[in-house]
């Protein structure tokens, strides 16, 4: 991870074709397009490859987000049950439709624990966002039993976890909404670009017309396209489909080596007694783009963080003090400030959002460290590594 590490000539090829043809948008030119639709087959692959009916580009994975909470109906002062371990956009994008995010812990998977998903549903809860954080599963299927016990729309945020799989089923296909994204570091990338995946026809179609400003793609031309709901334009570009495509049909090898080079790492991290490990449902689903541990307490997780930079281990993060990944410094949700007046100021009561029950989060995060998987490790590499990490554990 991230897929920018083995850019070669199947990317360059299939934006070449895009440039011969000169059509840049995803929709209509059918002549003039030769027959390429970068869009269209990045689609139905990553619908294959998932195991999934229906999938649909978009430009980020936070459109993905938006698109597959409007799809879903989410809207103006429904809860939405999210973690607080999450990038920033899981947050907006539930602030964007209007609706409240309500904090729910996370376990030691890293992931929500399904427990305090029951404490926190009432009656005005509509959905539930899992985040399959650093490229393992939460306890996805006894979420999705939560969900469907409560009659919860489910929605996989799956940003990180391409090519991630729960007892043989891939991550993003076990709600009635998947979201994924492809934007510079993640496990493949279009440079910006999204998607949502589904097996809901009528889902499907609603995202499909949101993401293209309501277009129901029916004409002959865009011209005659019928309007069945107001949308917004989360459109992907037919080159960054292209990027996309190529680094798809490469996932498979991405996931290899990413597993190898992660047992790697775990090795030189078990050398230290007081390390453990997070916890992950399925070790043989784990996509590997992060190796993710616990030190036994705060003093030691920084002190651990400290040392490993010291020793020129890269890619170490210490998610407690991290300004996008946890809610600790996210000044600007707890004071809702916004560019425009945020829709929650007009609820009566409005939303507190200043103080978020998730100490039992605190406890957790505060102890873990997670270090990215790098590809383009050589077996040198990850020997030095293996004894910079030890030495940096000593105890």
């Amino acid at each position: 991870m991230p897929g920018f590490e083995v850019f070669g000539a199947e990317e360059r090829r299939e934006v070449a074709d895009v440039l011969e043809t000169g059509v840049l948008f995803r929709y209509g030119f059918e002549g003039a397009r030769a027959g390429h639709w970068k869009a269209r087959t990045f689609e139905q692959e990553l619908a294959d490859r998932l195991g999934v009916k229906r999938a649909h580009l978009c430009s980020s994975g936070t459109a993905a987000l938006d698109i597959a909470l409007a799809a879903c109906g989410i809207g103006a002062g429904d809860e939405v049950i999210v973690p607080p371990f999450t990038f920033i956009a899981t947050i907006e994008s539930v602030l964007g439709a209007g609706a409240i995010p309500v904090f729910a812990d996370v376990d030691l998977t890293l992931g929500l624990d399904p427990e305090s998903v029951k404490e926190r549903i009432t009656g005005r809860t509509r959905a539930v966002v899992p985040v399959h954080m650093c490229g393992s599963m939460a306890r996805i299927e006894e979420l999705a039993s939560v969900c469907s016990e409560s009659g919860l729309t489910l929605i996989e945020d799956t940003a990180q976890a391409l090519g991630a799989s729960f007892q043989g089923r891939s991550l993003g296909t076990f709600g009635d909404v998947g979201c994924f994204s492809f934007d510079p570091v993640k496990t493949i990338t279009c440079g910006e670009g999204g998607a949502i995946v589904t097996d809901d026809e009528t889902l499907y179609q609603r995202a499909a017309q949101y993401a293209d400003h309501g277009h129901d793609h029916l004409g002959a031309d865009r011209g005659a396209d019928g309007h069945p709901i107001l949308g917004t334009n989360c459109r992907i570009s037919e080159l960054g489909a292209a990027v996309g495509l190529a680094q798809l049909r490469k996932l498979d090898e991405i996931i290899r080596v990413q597993r190898r080079n992660k047992r790697r790492l775990r090795e030189a991290f078990a050398t230290c007694e007081r390390v453990s490990f997070r916890e992950i449902p399925d070790p043989e689903g784990d996509s590997a783009t992060f190796l993710s541990l616990f030190a036994p307490d705060e003093d030691a997780a920084r002190s651990w963080t400290a040392a490993l930079a010291a020793a020129g281990v890269p890619g170490c993060f210490y998610w407690y003090d991290n300004n996008w990944h946890y809610p600790r410094r996210w000044d600007h949700l707890r004071d809702l400030r916004t560019a425009g007046r945020s829709p929650l100021t007009l609820l009566d009561p409005a939303p507190d959002l200043s103080v978020l029950d998730i100490e039992r989060s605190d406890r957790i995060i505060s102890r873990t460290i997670s270090m990215l998987v790098k590809l383009s490790w050589s077996d040198a590499e990850l020997d030095s590594l293996h004894a910079r990490i030890a030495a940096a554990l000593e105890d």
